[in-house]
């Protein structure tokens, strides 16, 4: 479809995240929203405005001109928000998902390491299609991606192919594993790359895709995979590389106690202490989990603007423990949500993320020690903020000021889901809430950087069932070690 202009109007339901966590802006009922090109020109009440042929005139009088190419969208019966913004994932272990069934996070690598050592760039690129066509089918339009693993043609690049392809808001954060067996590591020696090859290609990676521009499309980002997997020299080096280059740095860490005692013994530190000595806090660094940050590791995190990526369903999945989310919101910590990788969750449904954060700050169990006698009700966040830290979180995680919220000026990112279902019966006093508390579905409707990308629940961009099957063959093959 033509991107000159998008009148979106009749909207039962607008949430346009536009307040702040803590002071919510009014929904609007009725409502309309005017796209022109890749962002947001114009938000507010239907009947304020004056369609007179291709001419809209706004409540201040202004008359905007549309191209003959305009389309008129009218989503009667229709909650429209801001797109989805995923933090972390892992996209190729959409190829490997439901193995390892009950193992915890190092026994589950163990487990794993060996099969992804058969990956290829015919496997990354497939699986990036799929994991990202199901992400956006449940709402994402912005995703971070944490491509780690290099063996045999595998790239970077394959994923960034993917992406344009279909049509998402892409940071893809070249990561990479320096740290194997015989050196002490976790990953086995095979599945590491030299630290100067690492380093040579995120250069390439950054100055060959990077776009800093607002509403960019493509953006980069370096990933050292973790504490026991790469090498203090590889975290300062990277570090360094990418601020000289003005980008973003991402890891895991405190994602469980295996990963803290391997910590202690190897470098006489807590994980966050680690990070400290490696120069990894700042307002441009953003972790994966932050399930075993204490009191204090929060407030510091805080005080220094670094970012989390909470990701609900992993850390049940894995049974890492519970993250302290209400805690970190209350000390100033950015915090988003991540779906993680396709095999420790096992899906990309990031509406159900949203669900998943809202309900299990709710639990009371021994992982919320560190919160002292306080109350369990006083660690649950709402059905806004979930939505929150779906959009407006996940934006401000990933540095982003043109995302997250329907606004004048921001990037034309919006969802549409269609109330009028039996999922949303007896709910429709209260539709943000139902979207959060009731069964989630996917989107109806989705529009990335003024481009309508779904379509009546279908995705537009590409044929999707050949893409399917495909991937199906190369995971057969791969789970067999083929």
């Amino acid at each position: 479809m033509n991107r000159d202009a998008f009148l979106l109007t009749d909207i039962h339901t607008l949430v346009t995240m536009s307040g702040s966590r803590t002071a919510p802006a009014p929904l609007l009922r009725d409502a309309a929203v005017l796209v022109r090109g890749n962002a947001i020109a114009w938000v507010g009440a239907a009947h304020e405005l004056a369609i007179e042929g291709l001419n809209v005139r706004l409540p201040s009088g202004e008359v905007i001109a549309l191209p003959s190419s305009a389309h008129l969208l009218r989503l009667r019966d229709h909650i429209v928000l801001p797109g989805l913004v995923n933090t972390h994932h892992h996209l190729f272990q959409t190829l490997t998902r439901c193995l390892a069934q009950d193992s915890g996070l190092f026994r589950w690598l163990k487990t794993l390491y060996p099969i992804w050592l058969g990956l290829t760039s015919e496997a990354i690129y497939v699986s990036a299609l799929v994991g990202m066509a199901e992400l956006m089918l449940s709402g994402c339009t912005t995703a971070s991606d944490h491509l780690y693993i290099y063996p045999n043609d595998c790239s970077i690049d394959d994923e960034i192919r993917a992406a344009r392809e279909i049509g998402l808001r892409f940071h893809a954060t070249r990561g990479s594993m320096s740290l194997g067996e015989s050196q002490g590591g976790l990953p086995p020696d095979k599945a590491v790359e030299r630290e100067d090859h690492i380093l040579h290609d995120s250069q390439r990676a950054i100055e060959q895709y990077h776009d800093a521009s607002r509403h960019a499309m493509i953006r980069i980002a370096l990933a050292p995979c973790s504490p026991f997997s790469v090498t203090p020299d590889l975290m300062r080096e990277s570090a360094r590389l990418a601020r000289h280059y003005g980008v973003m740095l991402h890891t895991h860490l405190a994602e469980t106690r295996d990963e803290e005692a391997f910590c202690l013994s190897r470098f006489g530190l807590r994980p966050l202490d680690y990070a400290e000595q490696v120069e990894w806090l700042g307002n441009d660094v953003w972790y994966a989990h932050g399930v075993h940050f204490s009191r204090e590791d929060v407030h510091r995190m805080g005080a220094c603007g670094c970012g989390v990526a909470h990701c609900p369903s992993s850390n049940m999945r894995l049974a890492s423990g519970i993250a302290p989310v209400r805690l970190m919101l209350s000390a100033g910590v950015k915090v988003g949500l991540g779906v993680d990788g396709s095999a420790s969750n096992d899906g990309n449904h990031l509406l159900l993320e949203a669900r998943q954060a809202l309900l299990l700050q709710r639990v009371t169990d021994a992982s919320f020690a560190l919160y002292g006698s306080e109350a369990a009700e006083s660690t649950a966040i709402s059905a806004y903020e979930a939505l929150w830290l779906a959009t407006r979180g996940g934006a401000e995680v990933l540095g982003r000021d043109d995302i997250g919220q329907i606004a004048p000026g921001f990037s034309a990112d919006l969802i549409a889901i269609n109330l009028n279902r039996v999922e949303y019966a007896g709910a429709l006093h209260d539709p943000l809430a139902a979207l959060v508390f009731c069964a989630p579905r996917g989107v109806d409707f989705s529009m990335i950087n003024g481009r309508i990308v779904i379509q009546d629940g279908q995705l537009v961009t590409i044929d999707l069932q050949p893409i399917i099957e495909r991937h199906n063959r190369i995971s057969a093959r791969l789970v067999r070690g083929e």
